[in-house]
């Protein structure tokens, strides 16, 4: 937050060429040899030529520049003022998180109430942070058991085009997860199929909930296929890998 540009970021990092003299934008005065008294003269005729021309352009354009002046300084001012808000926003919004966190880290933690106190700092956080709150949120709740209100918010998180995609991957996931022995088949696996996709960052994790999902439903070659892959996918994590390896051998 509140960073600066860097010097000439503006015009593309060069900055306009400076003439040497202001010769060079009007050019050498007509036959300007040395000991020729022409030469002051028209010395003297250029530097009214650009007094006047000066004089003309101000006088048509002068209030145009002055009004575009006062409001690219108000426009700046503006910007940084809302990059002040926006940073303060966010520093309150972290003391929050941790103090809201900080709520169910004690012995016999009340996780209900931690839940609702999330929500409440979602409602009011800028988007990282609200984003972050609802997850917290909706996990808070599964261990409260309140497993449909979890499914509801992981849910709303995992349809949320202003949150990003990595998060709505991760809601998506968590909704598998604890709706996998209770939601519908079909349903689970549309949610997972573009998460287990090649290039996806929840490859390995969409994988492994696909093969439990063939368990549920009674497909068992399918789950063996899927976990054997797993545990010889070098590009999956060492627990997936792991767990892949041990459901394995508990089927055969």
């Amino acid at each position: 937050m509140g960073q600066t540009l860097p010097a000439g970021a503006l015009t593309g990092g060069e900055r306009p060429p400076v003439p040497a003299s202001r010769g060079l934008l009007y050019g050498p005065p007509p036959y300007a040899t040395e000991g020729n008294a022409l030469s002051d003269i028209f010395q003297e005729v250029q530097e009214d030529l650009r007094a006047e021309r000066a004089r003309r352009f101000w006088r048509r354009w002068g209030l145009a520049f002055g009004v575009l002046a006062v409001l690219v300084a108000a426009a700046v001012g503006g910007w940084q003022a809302w990059r002040w808000h926006e940073a303060r926003q966010a520093d309150a919004a972290s003391l929050a998180f941790a103090a809201a966190q900080r709520s169910v880290e004690g012995d016999n933690p009340d996780f209900a109430a931690a839940a609702r106190r999330f929500a409440e700092l979602a409602a009011q956080s800028p988007s990282g942070y609200r984003i972050l709150a609802r997850l917290r949120a909706a996990a808070l709740l599964a261990e409260a058991g309140d497993r449909p209100g979890a499914l509801t918010l992981w849910d709303e998180v995992a349809r949320d085009p202003a949150a990003d995609e990595l998060w709505r991957g991760h809601a998506s996931l968590m909704w598998a997860l604890h709706g996998i022995a209770t939601e519908d088949p079909a349903a689970i696996a549309a949610r997972l199929a573009p998460l287990a996709a090649e290039g996806s960052a929840w490859r390995a994790s969409a994988r492994e909930l696909q093969a439990l999902l063939a368990l549920r439903t009674g497909d068992r070659a399918a789950a063996e296929r899927l976990l054997r892959a797993l545990a010889e996918d070098a590009a999956a994590p060492e627990g997936i890998r792991s767990r892949a390896r041990r459901i394995v051998a508990g089927l055969s």
